[in-house]
């Protein structure tokens, strides 16, 4: 059985805020990836939440973030344009840059807007949810280092890759959906890590190409549903980093080998302005007609309830934000210590392994 600590959303953005501020985060960044980790946290992504902060510390304390990004716009056509990050902290400069792009859609429609040279982002669902709740449709990928074993391959070539979609509605909050394209996410499995947890032998591959239970033992993650799942991460590096003339494939930048340096990372943002190509208000109200069939339809042995994709993740995050979010206790007593950073991750291989 797990240990686990159930934490109140305010004192947890708090002790993630610190803890960022004291590695060197300027005030105003640490409290924007505050927000970001406590959201994943509290929709159950626990993979993206604070069992990242060590993670974060390390690398701004040794000098791979950027403390003051000169974040720039360029706007390069009336519906494009590319956000310059100078490797600052990925969640606020991704937030400035979704910022950009929805300003963009308002304007012309539609906004395609990638982001050059930034550190890791985290969950992509926290930022097309923000353009949902502006009317908008949106969509995000990113690119992630090397960590996928292609279908019919033996050595990792692309990355998790993910891709976020959300679409505003009527009543309820926005349909939002985000999704690794590997049968789970990396820090789903950095997760089970923490929590000494075994995982499916669906995940993951160990050194040898065989299919492992142990989170430790994992050198190569499986593409979704392998050759569908291969093809979407292969769009997706080419779309958030070949696209934005960004290393790519193999060639992307180690999450813990080196972190002393910037990553130069890349996102993407696809944002739609329903307005332009329907009534707003119909297409809202046919969303949740969607969704409402979807409740409707009857569920099979095993199963309480159809839920639309991603909407568990939106229960959870009712529940925690509500009656406060379990953490890994360990993680956890790292948060309320004076530690800024464990120096677990410098030099590390694409698993956070020592090599």
């Amino acid at each position: 059985m797990e240990e686990t600590v159930i934490v109140q959303p305010k004192e947890l953005h708090q002790l993630i805020q610190t803890k960022l501020e004291k590695s060197g985060l300027k005030p105003e960044h640490a409290n924007e990836v505050a927000k970001h980790l406590v959201f994943a946290d509290a929709n159950g992504i626990h993979s993206h939440g604070a069992v990242r902060v060590d993670y974060y510390a390390e690398r701004i304390a040794k000098g791979g973030v950027t403390l003051e990004p000169k974040i720039t716009f360029e706007k390069t056509g009336p519906s494009t344009g590319i956000v310059h990050g100078e490797n600052g902290v990925g969640q606020f400069v991704a937030l400035k840059s979704l910022e950009y792009a929805m300003d963009v859609a308002k304007e012309s429609g539609v906004a395609v807007v990638g982001v050059r040279r930034m550190s890791h982002s985290g969950a992509l669902s926290y930022y097309v949810k923000k353009a949902a709740e502006q009317d908008l449709i949106a969509i995000s990928m990113c690119q992630s280092d090397p960590m996928v074993v292609p279908f019919g391959g033996k050595e990792n070539y692309f990355g998790t890759n993910p891709i976020a979609f959300a679409a505003p509605r009527k009543v309820g909050d926005p349909v939002v959906f985000d999704m690794a394209t590997t049968v789970q996410a990396w820090g789903k499995i950095l997760d089970a890590r923490s929590k000494n947890k075994d995982i499916p032998d669906t995940w993951a591959v160990d050194s040898e190409g065989k299919p492992t239970t142990n989170p430790h033992d994992v050198h190569g993650l499986l593409p979704i549903a392998g050759p569908k799942g291969f093809g979407l991460m292969m769009m997706v590096d080419i779309l958030s980093g070949m696209l934005l003339g960004l290393p790519f494939g193999k060639n992307v930048s180690s999450m813990y080998n080196d972190l002393t340096k910037g990553r130069d990372l890349g996102q993407i943002f696809i944002l739609i302005d329903p307005k332009r190509f329907t009534d707003l208000e119909q297409f809202k109200e046919n969303i949740e007609t969607m969704v409402s069939d979807l409740h409707a339809i009857p569920v099979a042995e095993g199963f309480k309830q159809v839920y639309y994709p991603g909407e568990i993740n939106q229960l959870n995050f009712e529940n925690y934000m509500a009656n406060g979010i379990p953490i890994a206790t360990a993680i956890y007593d790292y948060l309320t210590s004076d530690t800024i950073h464990f120096n677990q991750y410098g030099g590390s291989n694409a698993f956070a392994e020592k090599e």
